[in-house]
């Protein structure tokens, strides 16, 4: 029988989910609970948080009250109210050069007020639903501002640690600094160098006590220290003041020019807005790449962005630093294991707590140290990586343009240079376009790259008019994008030049493969046997693999020159080719036809772009990142599905994807084999069962249940599906919560057996032996997938509050 079969129902109507999409399912009402690891999570945020909260404050001229407010309202109104759980907001070092000029400018009291209209503008944002317009904007940009920001923090904090104080701006500071040199202060230059000298080799403690002394923060380490060194010695330095909370000024009614409080407003909204936004992106993904983290939801960014504006309007309201998510407090969280938004809210109370309670510890603390850990914060801003990154993708001159734009002008004015900056590049990208004509061997090759627009049409068409009439071309567009008008010049010549005789052959960025779309341009000769693209078929590149029986059709007895019912034998010549055949007819068969076909269009297409990577893999061995054990079913293509190619996957294949416990009696050695070499020997970091829609293999059990062992089964069919009685065997238990769908209810009794079996197998995987000793060591992890043929949908396992349920599977965001 069949291993597997198609389902026959309908495909059923999805139902809407009644919550956001970004999150997850509403859950019962319990008591307020907060787990070990989130409460573990929040000391650590709490200890990064206090010293680098003062020191940016004291970098912007602001109360050095206002930070502690900031972090403790970012942790409990961003906290309790933002779409991502995990990220931890406060004062961000990215604001200091924005909130610094506008307290510079305007006074404390009316940056404030800016601090809650910025919050007003994100909330009407928020509700617009725009937030991910933020992602639109070019990465380089948004890097370059940061490295802008960094280098003005990094500058200004410079004349602090050597004693003195900052000037208004970069250049002012940087004229300023050899006088500053000249009269520097000894003891505050001792203290920043121990700060950042504790900053850059606390990370690097060797040795098992290193790991666990590496547990307390860098910063609280560099900081503690430096004052407790300052207080032994009795060094006479600038130390923090705070001063009573009775006299901390609150917002007031804004005062100054309208058009330049509408700048700061913006300024203020686009910096708080953009970092919380790609900070909640890079945040979902630091989760997901957690050891064991399954299934993880993603960030809800509109509703983000409503509790980001929430937190600024009650900062700003009570006398705090305009708040944003920021990055290294959020890096901690997730590293530390928080699980929840408990962490968060949790580190904003123990911020509260410090700042009503360890006001005279505080008032130790040197600025200089403040100042040497804020600097090294803005040199970080400067990543070698993101220049890299820009470099590689040619967006080197955005980047500069926007990063020398804000350490030159301002944050507003480096932003609008860099977009500036990137729309001009796009279009010298778009208009550079390189056409060019050889012959080889009779053959005239017109090749063009760049973007192919109509700015481009007159040349093109010179080009293409060096064609001898009659002559055989080959168009190569080593582009992609062709716009209307170069689309209709490209084919009117074609016509015009096949019909007189010629012959042209339209290929894409590679060498040999043509190209899908336009499908007209495409229609250049064909060998035999091979589907085309014009015609009969109208086959697109995808269908090259796909079971679409596109055959073309068989030529007539009088052109293919043989009888009908003639075999050529060996030795004898073929009509055709008048070639003689070694060996009898390769392709006799439709089958043998279909396979030769295959293996050509592999060798000709496919081969030539795999081929160096496949020599590596030969000279370096496989190293499969995961086992991916699925069932036989030709419709389920694992590398399709995983987005995989060669090296990925070590895949396991069998009838309904069953794997047989260790020790099962007519089981078989070869799944256990697979998976004991898949985990010892290639030491892969997962292993996924995958079920699939329509399985004929679950049919079957529920059809005709496997004998027992007692009375085995009479086929080699029927003796492998007693291994699947387990899977119906939890089915029928109505004790025990079955696994779901999210969104609907399975079809029918088929996937309701589908979805448990993958569960079944996942237990069957946990007690081989090899499986559960990584799974103790941390060095793996199981999961489930469910494949909806009909749909093409992919529904990933997750454990969740009422049970275990298969979710869809989306789009996950490159934005860094």
């Amino acid at each position: 029988m069949s291993a597997c079969v198609p389902a026959g129902a309908t495909e059923p109507a999805h139902t809407e989910r009644a919550h956001p999409p970004h999150s997850p399912p509403p859950g019962r009402r319990r008591g307020f609970r907060v787990a070990s690891a989130d409460l573990s999570a929040a000391v650590a945020v709490f200890l990064i948080a206090l010293p680098l909260s003062l020191g940016i404050a004291l970098t912007t001229g602001a109360p050095l009250q206002a930070g502690l407010v900031a972090a403790a309202v970012g942790g409990l109104v961003a906290g309790r109210l933002g779409g991502s759980p995990l990220q931890v907001s406060g004062p961000a070092a990215g604001l200091t050069v924005v909130t610094a000029d506008v307290i510079h400018q305007y006074g404390w009291r009316t940056t404030c007020a800016v601090t809650v209209l910025a919050g007003l503008a994100q909330l009407g944002l928020g509700c617009l639903r725009v937030a991910r317009g933020a992602l639109a904007v070019s990465p380089a940009i948004v890097h370059g501002m940061l490295a802008g920001i960094g280098v003005t923090i990094a500058v200004a904090q410079a004349h602090i640690v050597l004693g003195g104080e900052p000037q208004s701006s970069v250049p002012d500071n940087l004229r300023a600094l050899p006088a500053q040199l000249a009269g520097l202060d000894p003891a505050a230059l001792a203290m920043s160098v121990l700060t950042l000298a504790v900053l850059l080799l606390w990370p690097r403690l060797p040795g098992r006590a290193g790991h666990l002394l590496r547990r307390v923060p860098a910063a609280l380490v560099a900081v503690a220290g430096a004052t407790a060194i300052a207080a032994a010695a009795g060094l006479v330095l600038p130390l923090v003041d705070l001063p009573s909370w009775r006299s901390h000024a609150l917002a007031g009614l804004p005062e100054g020019p309208v058009l330049g409080l509408v700048a700061a407003v913006l300024a203020t909204t686009l910096v708080c807005s953009v970092q919380s936004l790609l900070g909640a992106v890079a945040v979902d993904k630091l989760a997901s790449a957690r050891p064991g983290a399954g299934h993880v939801v993603r960030s809800d960014l509109d509703r983000e962005l409503l509790g980001q504006g929430a937190a600024n309007v009650v900062s700003g309201t009570l006398g705090g630093l305009p708040v944003a998510g920021v990055a290294v407090r959020s890096t901690a969280n997730v590293h530390a294991g928080a699980v929840s938004r408990n962490s968060t809210m949790l580190h904003g109370v123990l911020v509260v707590a410090a700042a009503l309670l360890l006001v005279p510890l505080l008032e130790l603390i040197p600025l200089a140290s403040l100042a040497a850990l804020v600097m090294a914060v803005g040199i970080r801003m400067v990543s070698l990586h993101h220049i890299r990154t820009v470099t590689r993708h040619r967006e080197v001159l955005v980047y500069a343009v926007t990063a020398l734009g804000v350490i030159s002008l301002g944050v507003l004015e480096g932003v609008a240079l860099g977009i500036a900056a990137a729309v001009g590049v796009a279009l010298h990208r778009l208009t550079r376009t390189r056409i060019t004509h050889t012959e080889e061997d009779g053959v005239h090759h017109v090749h063009v790259r760049g973007q192919l627009t109509f700015l481009a049409v007159p040349r093109l068409s010179r080009a293409l008019h060096l064609v001898p009439q009659g002559a055989d071309a080959v168009v190569a567009l080593d582009g992609s994008f062709m716009d209307h008008a170069a689309y209709e010049t490209l084919q009117d010549w074609q016509s015009t030049h096949t019909a007189r005789g010629g012959t042209v052959e339209i290929t894409g960025r590679r060498t040999g493969v043509r190209i899908a779309e336009p499908g007209a341009l495409a229609s250049g000769p064909v060998p035999d046997g091979e589907p085309g693209t014009s015609g009969d078929c109208r086959c697109r590149a995808w269908t090259a693999w796909r079971n679409h029986q596109c055959d073309r059709p068989s030529p007539a007895p009088d052109d293919a020159g043989a009888r009908p019912d003639e075999t050529l034998e060996s030795g004898e010549a073929d009509p055709r080719t008048g070639r003689a055949l070694s060996a009898p007819a390769r392709g006799s068969t439709p089958g043998g036809r279909q396979l030769a076909r295959g293996l050509s269009t592999f060798q000709r297409r496919t081969a030539p772009l795999v081929r160096g990577e496949l020599a590596r893999l030969a000279r370096e061995g496989q190293r499969p990142s995961q086992l991916f054990l699925t069932c036989a079913d030709s419709r389920v293509v694992t590398s399709m599905i995983t987005s995989s190619g060669p090296g990925d996957l070590f895949v396991v294949r069998n009838v309904g994807n069953l794997v047989p416990p260790p020790g099962a009696e007519s089981g078989d050695d070869s799944v256990a084999a697979a998976i004991e070499y898949a985990v010892d020997v290639l030491a892969v970091r997962s292993i996924t069962v995958c079920g699939h829609s329509g399985c004929g293999a679950m049919q079957a059990l529920l059809d005709s249940r496997p004998a027992s062992p007692a009375s085995p089964a009479a086929t080699p069919l029927g003796r492998w599906l007693r291994h699947g009685g387990p899977s119906l065997e939890r089915l029928r238990d109505t004790g025990a919560p079955a696994p779901r769908l999210a969104g609907r209810p399975p079809a029918d009794d088929v996937e309701q057996l589908c979805l448990t079996n993958v569960v079944q197998q996942l237990e069957h995987l946990r007690a081989h032996e090899s499986v559960a000793h990584a799974l103790k060591e941390g060095s793996l992890e199981l999961h489930g997938v469910y494949f909806h043929v009909g749909e093409a949908q992919a529904y990933l396992l997750a454990e969740q509050e009422e049970g275990r349920v298969f979710d869809r599977v989306r789009d996950v965001d490159l934005v860094v």
